[in-house]
């Protein structure tokens, strides 16, 4: 057997992994990296030209997000008789993320704002998203090559992430004892809002692929998702209370239907009065609509709460009309997540910095590089930010926060998911090199048997 990482290892960008596994070939995960354009923000497909007999069978998409999803459309014109799977969830959430995402790329270029040419087009995803094959949790699914001599099966298992996604358990049913391989892509071990805490398969495995996202950050070890969620609440109440606006910067799928529901139980206790408006934009309406309409058929804290239930109103199109709805109380939900250039979210706080009574909470992890991790730092610091290159620095005035709500484990429950699965080789992508060292170190403390391997991409492991 044979995994070679294609990206993600030190990055937390597009993640794509090759499993061969007796002559069968396996692409786990297809994304593209958020900090890099055109043929640039694929994964390394071309490594898998250096051998004719790593051959691409499948994919398996474990969720919806574009760091893995996003080159699914270049990875079906490469591999034209692909064997794409993926629940019906984030089926659902590719077909409203990937059209998205070729109107974005076309839109940048011929704005001139990227000199690259778009991977994909709308109607080359939309005369293929019929080849999507959609699984149940827990419901085995073949997997065996064209060219594989071995039966194989796949299992998905919530991961805890958001809506949709799944961790992958891949068992090759050799006659003298069956292979185990199990990808937790993005994973969290504890309920959220919305979206209840992961599952897994059972321990005694070959070989665990595990994230490490989460695993240089000490902090999150000292803090609960609760304490959390209370100290944000006061924050968003003292903002409101003196006559500000807030921005929560969010990814549109995941963290801003999370952020509504908590907004909501913030009503409901009387932390924020009830008239305060709540500004959601864009694609993650269109995603909290799946959310509510797949409530009854998907893993559910509570099957009952819509995140329509919450009244929500459109963030205004016109600057105008923008700079107005941050002059007055009120809640603005918008990506994205690390406040990159050009979003609405980078705008808005632009907008928002020079306000004494408003306030920029963060709810998730924001990269340093990033300008969302930018804004952290300089408020930290006492300096001043910049979030537009055309702009310049700016002061900050108003109050900046950042509050422990990640949809990905914190680095203690990832050694708890490495101990209690058992495997014999532990495999660490998906986080930065000093998150992977940390995690690796405290695995090979608590085992001696177990043997954990921090693979750089293209680089083969067989076992």
């Amino acid at each position: 057997m044979l995994f070679i990482p294609l990206g993600a290892t030190d990055t937390i960008g597009a993640s794509c992994h090759y499993l061969n596994v007796d002559g069968t070939g396996i692409l786990l995960d297809a994304g593209v990296d958020p900090d890099s354009e055109g043929l640039a923000s694929l994964p390394r497909l071309e490594i898998l030209d250096e051998n004719p007999g790593w051959t691409v069978d499948h994919v398996v998409i474990t969720h919806a997000h574009h760091d893995h999803l996003g080159s699914l459309p270049v990875l079906i014109k490469r591999y034209p008789r692909l064997c794409v799977h993926m629940t019906g969830a984030t089926r659902e959430l590719a077909e409203i993320l990937l059209p998205a995402s070729a109107r974005l790329q076309r839109r940048k270029q011929q704005e001139g704002t990227s000199a690259h040419a778009p991977l994909f087009d709308e109607e080359e995803v939309r005369v293929v998203d019929f080849i999507y094959s959609t699984y149940e949790l827990n419901q085995p699914f073949d997997l065996t090559g064209g060219s594989g001599d071995t039966e194989i099966s796949g299992t998905f298992f919530n991961s805890g992430h958001i809506l949709g996604s799944v961790g992958v358990e891949i068992v090759a049913k050799r006659k003298a004892k069956p292979v185990r391989i199990f990808y937790s892509s993005d994973t969290n071990l504890r309920h959220q809002s919305i979206i209840p805490g992961g599952e897994y398969p059972a321990p005694g495995l070959d070989v665990l692929i595990m994230e490490s996202t989460m695993g240089a950050d000490d902090d999150a070890t000292t803090t609960t998702r609760a304490s959390e969620e209370e100290k944000l609440g006061k924050a968003i109440q003292r903002v409101i209370s003196r006559g500000g606006a807030v921005l929560i910067p969010a990814f549109a799928l995941g963290r801003a239907q999370e952020v509504v529901a908590l907004i909501d139980r913030y009503k409901s206790a009387g932390l924020v009065p009830d008239d305060v408006p709540v500004y959601t934009t864009g694609s993650m309406r269109a995603i909290a609509g799946l959310y509510d309409r797949t409530r009854l058929t998907t893993p559910r804290i509570d099957p009952e709460f819509e995140v329509f239930g919450v009244q929500q109103k459109r963030h205004p199109r016109s600057t105008e009309g923008t700079r107005a709805s941050v002059r007055k109380p009120s809640i603005h939900i918008a990506a994205s997540g690390m406040m990159f250039q050009n979003t609405l979210s980078n705008r808005l706080a632009q907008y928002m910095l020079s306000n004494e009574n408003n306030g920029i909470f963060f709810v998730g992890f924001a990269r340093e590089d990033s300008p969302g991790g930018a804004l952290l730092e300089a408020a930290e610091n006492g300096k001043k930010v910049v979030l537009n290159k055309e702009r310049g620095p700016q002061k900050i005035k108003c109050e900046i926060g950042q509050f422990r709500l990640s949809g990905h484990s914190h680095r203690d429950d990832l050694l708890e998911l490495a101990e209690s699965l058992d495997p014999l080789k532990t495999i660490l992508v998906h986080g930065e090199l000093e998150a992977r060292e940390w995690l690796a170190g405290r695995i090979r403390e608590g085992t001696s048997d177990q043997q954990v391997l921090l693979p750089t991409v293209g680089q083969p492991i067989h076992f």
